[in-house]
């Protein structure tokens, strides 16, 4: 315990030497769970980062379960992150199986999430994890239809659905329940109360265009399975189009452009219908950056226009920003690509959201002005940021301390790796003595790294790990009032969480 809590300093220094401060060990666990450090960054490689998982996992779970188990759930359903959380519910459940019962369900979502519990379980030389992990997983797998069969049934590097069944012997619900289970086993079994598995069976012996329509159709069959099961060409396209979930088509639009389907004035209608469709936008809660991914991809100006708007309509329900906001973008080396494109979308829906009532600003080891606009789309101006020079955090902190503006709140988006100038925080309490000492400052971290830019003791500093449509009803939140993130997650009522379904 004693080794554990001493690594939680409050000084250290990050990767160019620079001052840096330690978090709350709740406030680094949430960063690690909301950005997913397993993958390669900028400045670190992935066995590092793994290292980084696995140690503070553990720690978590030795130092604050119940917080451990809230958190894992948060970053779930809220964050929409998957390989951290069921990483971290492995780890849960072998410290508290009974916390892991609690938050189990609002971990494990779809099997793809089961397959890599299990395989995370394997790796940890534990094999199916015990009495209580397979209770846990008879539970889930007793939700198991005839789409879960045909999209996760098949034999791919790890788990699947029968070898699930396997491990834990669920009890199936009915006799139909019961036939689908030993058709995932591979046992013979009689698909006449199956008529999806039968619609891939036969796809699987078709060697005919008009037959493989019909059953696509007929069967309702998702994408993943078809295109498993058959080459797809411009026909199985437009089969496909018709029932696809708007996340698949969004993902496909490329595809479906390149095979000239959407040459054909009807189908490209009904594609723009669909990615313009307010509502379908707002229950898919497809992420903005999806949308900048597909914008770059396709070709066709419709579509981009079609894009441009669902951007502008993703934004469009969530709440403004009060008072007076300074809006501070990071576009230094270490952001190119994807951090800068979500930080670029993220950081102009801000300033749209301020109502124009901010300052909004780009630095790398200088300040710009990128003059935006509140009538310009959102999409549109962020393809003309681009990623330069070194970092300086806290230069633009200290432009506006010389222009004298007073702001309510600062929020910054950043990777937090500063490599020259002066330290963000040095010009933050600059700022208060000399402009607004109650100025709120949100830092919006979008790189995995430990260590921030400011000590936890400073209350009016508020730290946001990660990107999802959470990120500004929750600025919005705290802007009037409302406590950090880790107080948010502390705060949840972890004996209803298994209650959700």
């Amino acid at each position: 315990m004693s080794r554990a809590i001493q690594r939680f300093t409050p000084n250290l220094s990050n990767r160019e030497g620079y001052t840096s401060y330690r978090r709350s060990i709740e406030e680094e666990y949430l960063q690690m769970l909301l950005t997913n450090t397993l993958g390669r960054t900028f400045y670190a490689d992935v066995n590092e980062l793994l290292a980084q998982a696995a140690e503070t996992h553990e720690m978590m779970a030795e130092l604050n379960p119940e917080f451990m188990a809230r958190a894992l759930a948060f970053a779930r359903k809220q964050g929409f992150m998957r390989l951290q959380p069921i990483y971290g519910l492995a780890v849960l459940s072998k410290a508290r199986p009974d916390l892991f019962a609690k938050v189990f369900a609002q971990v494990i979502l779809i099997p793809s999430d089961l397959f890599d519990f299990l395989t995370v379980l394997k790796g940890q030389g534990r094999g199916q994890g015990g009495r209580a992990v397979k209770r846990q997983v008879a539970n889930f797998l007793r939700q198991t239809t005839e789409y879960w069969a045909i999209k996760y049934g098949g034999r791919g590097r790890g788990y699947n659905l029968g070898d699930a069944i396997a491990t834990a012997h669920p009890v199936p619900v009915d006799e139909r329940q019961r036939a689908l289970f030993r058709y995932l086993r591979g046992h013979e079994t009689s698909l006449a109360e199956l008529p999806q598995i039968a619609a891939v069976e036969q796809l699987k012996k078709s060697n005919k265009d008009k037959e493989r329509v019909r059953l696509i159709r007929e069967g309702k069959l998702p994408y993943e399975t078809v295109t498993g099961a058959v080459t797809a060409n411009k026909k199985i396209w437009e089969a496909l189009l018709y029932q696809m979930p708007l996340f698949a088509l969004l993902r496909h639009l490329n595809t479906m452009e390149r095979e000239g389907l959407l040459e054909q004035p009807q189908h490209l209608r009904y594609v723009v219908e669909r990615l313009t469709d307010a509502e379908a936008l707002r229950k898919s809660r497809i992420l903005p950056m999806r949308f900048a991914a597909a914008y770059d991809q396709v070709k066709r100006e419709t579509l981009k226009e079609a894009l441009i708007e669902a951007v502008e309509l993703t934004f469009s329900s969530l709440p403004d920003i009060p008072g007076r906001t300074a809006i501070l973008l990071d576009i230094s080396g270490s952001m190119e690509g994807e951090y800068l494109r979500t930080g670029s979308v993220f950081a102009l829906a801000l300033y749209k959201k301020t109502g124009g009532n901010s300052i909004f600003l780009l630095f790398d080891d200088r300040v710009h002005d990128p003059k935006p606009s509140r009538k310009a789309s959102i999409m549109g101006q962020a393809s003309r940021i681009k990623a330069r020079g070194g970092t300086n955090t806290g230069l633009p902190v200290r432009h506006l301390t010389e222009l004298r503006e007073n702001v309510d709140q600062i929020i910054m988006i950043t990777d937090e790796h500063q490599n020259e100038g002066s330290p963000f925080y040095r010009e933050l309490r600059n700022y208060r003595s000399k402009i607004n000492r109650n100025a709120r400052a949100f830092i919006v971290d979008l790189a995995p790294y430990r260590g921030s830019m400011v000590p936890k003791e400073d209350e009016n500093t508020y730290y946001v790990y990660g990107w999802s449509d959470q990120v500004l009803p929750y600025i919005s939140a705290a802007a009037r009032g409302f406590g950090p993130m880790s107080e948010r997650v502390a705060k949840m009522d972890l004996d209803c969480l298994g209650n959700e379904q």
